[in-house]
């Protein structure tokens, strides 16, 4: 009963979620829609890289490589072969899936650090590697769909209509990327309740006692690297398709980085603090650059926030909401006895 009860609060929450979600447009600018998006891209490439990290326990420094792989598929689709930007998203999405499950071949021999700086290898190399194939990427420059395929870019006259109802390009982008964030969010929850998930918990814990109950340690490591491939390659097209133009610069080593510290500010192991994470990764820097203009102090700033969240909420805001959410299902436990 207790877990009806905790079920109760999350499908109410869920349900409040949605419904800011879609009412939301409607009391924010049409340019703070696009910052709105972009949160979205952090959410979806963090819920990603928190199943490999937060629940398989597989430390990657990888995930803003795949979300190059993801972000130059789609870009390279539409410039070079005439696909609709919104088409390519799975398209994308399965391509890095399949790349991430190659990523997750070192983990089957390396753990912990070891695995992090292979993976954090993979980041520092791939704007190198994406300049060497300069045939299919650009090279330097990268690759600019509004010239190259203007025809292909979905609202690039400054609205889409769909279904009868006339949208801006921004509000478009909001409800694309916050759709398929929601669509991904429920499919990631459905798997961490299933056996796959109760592996990959039982990896993180453990590897030896794992493999000692029957869990094939080699298929599900590597499987978490595929799906978490999966989600930074759906998150790496929509940022194309949001931003219309890919460069190596957009995919440094940083944004793995930022990427991980976005996942552990909403709390490793916990999928309802990750919106936490992807608003912190979108509005810090702002935030942080309005403190101050003179060089080096926004860097403080956030390295500072980061140091305090970190200490006043060691657990991620999801452990925090955990810890808030407790009182309230006991309490609803109690009633229904």
């Amino acid at each position: 009963m207790k877990a009806v009860a905790r079920n109760a609060v999350r499908v109410l929450l869920i349900g409040v979620a949605i419904a800011v979600m879609i009412v939301l447009p409607s009391y924010v600018s049409d340019f703070h829609s696009r910052d709105l998006a972009q949160a979205g891209v952090f959410f979806i490439a963090i819920v990603g890289l928190n199943i490999v990290t937060g629940y398989a326990g597989q430390i990657s420094l990888g995930h803003g490589a795949l979300m190059a792989i993801g972000g130059y598929t789609t870009a390279n689709l539409v410039a070079h072969h005439g696909l609709r930007d919104v088409w390519t998203i799975p398209l994308a999405g399965l391509l890095t899936g399949v790349i991430g499950l190659l990523v997750g071949l070192p983990a089957l021999r390396l753990s912990g650090l070891y695995l992090a700086l292979a993976t954090f290898g993979l980041s520092v190399a791939m704007p190198s590697i994406l300049k060497h194939f300069s045939g299919v990427t650009g090279g330097d420059l990268g690759l600019r769909l509004v010239e190259e395929a203007p025809d292909k870019i979905t609202g690039l006259s400054g609205t889409v209509t769909i279904w009868g109802y006339t949208l801006t390009q921004n509000h478009f982008l909001y409800y694309l990327t916050w759709s398929i964030a929601l669509v991904l969010l429920v499919a990631a929850w459905a798997l961490l309740r299933s056996g796959t998930g109760r592996a990959f918990r039982a990896i993180r814990d453990s590897e030896l006692a794992a493999e000692s109950f029957g869990v094939n340690r080699a298929l599900y490591k590597t499987l978490a690297f595929g799906i978490s491939g999966f989600y930074a390659g759906v998150a790496g097209s929509l940022l194309v398709v949001s931003a219309e133009i890919v460069n190596p610069l957009s995919f440094t080593f940083l944004l793995s980085i930022t990427l991980l510290v976005g996942t552990v500010v909403g709390g490793l192991g916990s999928l309802s603090g990750m919106i936490v994470g992807a608003f912190f990764l979108e509005y810090l820097p702002d935030l942080s650059d309005r403190v101050s203009r003179a060089p080096g102090v926004a860097s403080i700033v956030y390295g500072a926030v980061i140091i305090l969240v970190m200490i006043a909420l060691p657990g991620g805001a999801g452990g925090a909401l955990k810890r808030f959410s407790e009182p309230l299902t006991t309490r609803l436990y109690t009633r229904s006895q």
